[in-house]
């Protein structure tokens, strides 16, 4: 972007950009060819681009043409960052006086405010309606040098601290969990044929606590997890297992060996209450497929939140995945697809319940834990009761 201000029109730049970079968590955005003008993003905010334009407007004609190129880059972002909606506020610190506009005009998602001096922020309504401390926090009682140098320090420490996150939470960590869950499946596996006839035989897998929906019923609740570790046949531990060596890890390293244990035992569970629902032939169940399912719907709640870094992957690679697999389970016979669909939900849910790091509101995570209770309770009611 390249910007030539005056000395106030700088003063005003700066003083917007430490407010919406040091108070609300914006970042910029680099566009190729967009000159004169600075793209913020924060897409937990009400306006999830907010737009610093510099450049000389000086007829109608120009301004429309500015409004339908922002628009035009704005579905660019929404279509990268999953956004169903963005709004978007342009701020114009350079209007010519024959531009026919108000001081703050609605143009479909795009709000445009026209801003002359840093002290007009107190007579927008909609600036103070968004963004009620914008007038206070952008009240310096330094000036010249002091005011840039106090700017660019504070600009620089929340740099320095989004890059910290950024790097808690991506920089690969031991897997300690996700080896342990392996050599459990691996060990119990084992235990089917040392102890029992085999991870085949009906009988082993019933006592070793495959899903059995009137053995649940019954009262032997137990099965609701332990059918988690059993596994029908090698092929099947092999594939559950790979998969589990490959997601795995990298959950386990973004959310901590605490919450990838929750996240994958509820999953587990999620879906075998909701094959209590859909228990297609009735007979026994077993599979780790559940909490692995649990463990991509979390990926995807991961990278919604992380879709700057990873909004890619989760289009081209993530929902691609879990849309095959889901129908693969509804083509071939013999998988308890009601298993995988329930993981899915609950691996969401419990993951917006538990909170992604640095992402996660307060907020948010009640009520990621009320819609975890509800559907919990809900297919629990299904399950046991209403059918």
């Amino acid at each position: 972007m390249k910007i030539e201000l005056t000395d106030q029109m700088n003063e005003i730049v700066m003083k917007l950009l430490h407010y919406f970079i040091t108070e609300q968590e914006y970042s910029p955005i680099i566009l190729h060819g967009a000159q004169n003008e600075i793209w913020l993003e924060n897409l937990n905010s009400d306006y999830k681009i907010v737009r610093i334009v510099t450049n000389y407007i000086h007829n109608d004609e120009q301004l429309q043409y500015d409004i339908l190129k922002t628009k035009q880059i704005t579905k660019r972002i929404k279509r990268k960052t999953f956004s169903f909606s963005m709004n978007v506020m342009s701020i114009f610190l350079n209007i010519g006086d024959n531009v026919t506009i108000d001081s703050e005009e609605q143009v479909g998602n795009i709000s445009c405010v026209r801003l002359k001096d840093i002290n007009d922020i107190k007579n927008h309504h909609m600036l103070l309606e968004v963004f009620p401390d914008i007038s206070k926090e952008t009240n310096f009682k330094e000036e010249g040098m002091e005011l840039f140098m106090k700017i660019t320090n504070d600009i620089g420490k929340k740099n320095e601290q989004a890059a910290r996150e950024a790097e808690d939470i991506f920089t690969p960590k031991k897997p300690i969990v996700t080896s342990a869950l392996i050599i459990l499946n691996v060990i119990v596996f084992i235990a089917m044929y040392v102890f029992g006839n085999g991870s085949t035989n009906s009988y082993t897998l019933f006592k070793f606590g495959a899903f059995s929906k009137l053995a649940i019923l019954d009262g032997e609740y137990f099965r609701l997890i332990t059918s988690a570790f059993l596994h029908i046949g090698i092929t099947h531990l092999l594939c559950n297992m790979y998969s589990l060596y490959v997601i795995g890890p990298q959950l386990e390293s973004f959310f901590g060996k605490t919450k990838f244990l929750i996240i994958y035992l509820f999953s587990a569970i999620s879906g075998n209450l909701l094959s209590m629902v859909f228990p297609g032939d009735g007979g026994l169940s077993a599979g780790a497929s559940g909490a692995i399912f649990g463990l991509l719907g979390s990926l995807l709640y991961f990278g919604y939140h992380y879709r700057v870094y990873l909004g890619n992957v989760v289009k081209s690679q993530i929902i691609p995945l879990i849309i095959l697999n889901l129908m693969i389970g509804f083509m071939l016979p013999g998988i308890n697809n009601a298993a995988h669909i329930g993981g899915l939900i609950g691996g969401v849910l419990v993951t917006m319940a538990v909170g992604v790091n640095y992402k996660s509101t307060t907020s948010e995570k009640i009520n990621g834990v009320i819609l975890t209770l509800i559907y919990t309770l809900f297919i629990i009611y299904m399950g046991f009761v209403g059918v």
